[in-house]
Order: structure tokens, then C-alpha cells, then sequence
């Protein structure tokens, strides 16, 4: 069977889009893995080789485990049903081609950012534009506010901004508590209350991680 133009032109965009894919796995996950080690290398708290042993795990026990990425791409910021393929085409090339310059450029520079926040921002932005060229031309019948999931995408984006905000208050708060209660006179302190303070970090720690983190994944209902 012979493919015409368009089909190979498709094709080959599918094939852009795979290499495209292996660079971005390898920039994203270089970022993660920055974003795991910077606090603990730069306090010594063990080993660099050991700190990238437990970088490469941790990694790779989010990769394997997490799906709600995929249902994002698919249609937290976008309604499938109102584009056609050749957009959803440009949607995807436009995400991967900004994705791999952005978290190149912020991994060159040694800027902080987040694969997650960087690829919802740049689905938001391409289907905003797909939206935008289809409303002033006329192609179709759908416009901005019904090609793009704006409940689920104010959703997220106020998550995001208020998460930030959330863990720098809590964040300032528990340093301050912990500071007074142990800089000052941290020997006579060493027994039972940093004891109780250690042990209810932990347990935080160990129930978001577990309970929160592995919640709606693969392996867990």
C-alpha cells in the first residue's frame, strides 16, 4: 500500500516527535535528578555517589510508578473531542520542541523548575493558540472556551501557585519553631523533644509519600 504526501509528512513527524521524546526523558530526568540531590549535596549529607544512588531510585520509582501525567496530556487542559489531528499533531510537536529548549536552557544556567509545571504551561499554551488561530479563522465550529478544559486547567494552575504558596508559610513556620526550640540550647534538648520532633517529621514525610504519593496509581486502587 502506497502513501500519499500527507501521510508521510505525518509519519515523519511521529518519528521527530519519538527522538524528540528520548531528549526530553534525558533532560527531564537530569533536572529531577538535580532537584533530588542540590539540598543534600550542597549540606554533605552523605556521599555524592550515595546521593545519586538514591537520586536514580527515586526517579525511577516516580517514573514507573505515576500516570496522571498522561491523563493530563490526554485531557486535563484540552477537550480531545474538539480537535482534529493534525491539530493535536501541532498541540504535541509544539509541547516537545519548547519542553526540551526550556528545561535545557534552566538545566545550562543551573535554574530551579519542574518538568510537571513546565509541561502543563506549555500544553496550556499551545492548545490556547490552536484555540485562538481556529476561533479567527472560521475552521470549525468550536471556539477558545470549548476546545480547552478550563475548569481542569484553572484547577491545576491555581494548585500550582497556591502549593508554592502553602509550603513557603508551613515551610517558615516549622523552621521558626524548630530553631527555637532547639538552636539555642540544642544539648539540653537532645533527648526526648527532638526525639518527639524528629518522629512526627518522619512520620509527615513517610504518610505523603506513601499514603498521598502512591494513591491512584498502578499498583494501588
Amino acid at each position: 500500500m502506497e502513501l500519499s504526501g500527507v501521510q508521510i509528512a505525518y509519519l515523519l513527524v511521529v518519528v521527530f516527535l519519538f527522538f524528540l521524546a528520548i531528549i526530553d526523558l534525558w533532560v527531564g530526568v537530569s533536572n529531577d535528578a538535580v532537584n533530588f540531590i542540590g539540598s543534600a549535596v550542597g549540606c554533605r549529607a552523605a556521599k555524592f555517589k550515595h546521593v545519586l544512588l538514591v537520586a536514580v531510585a527515586g526517579v525511577f520509582i516516580g517514573a514507573a510508578f505515576s500516570n496522571g501525567m498522561m491523563e493530563v496530556a490526554r485531557s486535563g487542559v484540552f477537550n480531545p473531542g474538539a480537535v482534529v489531528f493534525s491539530e493535536v499533531m501541532v498541540i504535541f510537536l509544539a509541547v516537545m520542541v519548547s519542553d526540551v529548549f526550556l528545561l535545557d536552557l534552566f538545566n545550562s544556567l543551573g535554574l530551579p523548575t519542574s518538568t510537571t509545571v513546565s509541561l502543563v504551561f506549555e500544553l496550556l499554551g499551545a492548545a490556547f493558540i490552536v484555540a485562538v488561530i481556529k476561533t479567527f479563522t472560521g475552521d470549525g465550529e468550536t471556539g477558545i472556551v470549548e476546545l480547552l478544559n478550563t475548569d481542569k486547567a484553572l484547577v491545576m494552575i491555581i494548585s500550582i501557585f497556591l502549593s508554592v504558596a502553602v509550603a513557603f508559610v508551613f515551610g517558615l513556620v516549622v523552621q521558626w519553631l524548630s530553631r527555637l526550640l532547639f538552636t539555642f540550647h540544642y544539648k539540653r534538648n537532645m533527648g526526648g523533644k527532638i526525639g518527639l520532633f524528629s518522629g512526627v517529621a518522619v512520620t509527615s514525610i513517610v504518610y505523603f509519600m506513601l499514603i498521598k504519593g502512591l494513591k491512584g496509581t498502578t499498583i494501588i486502587p
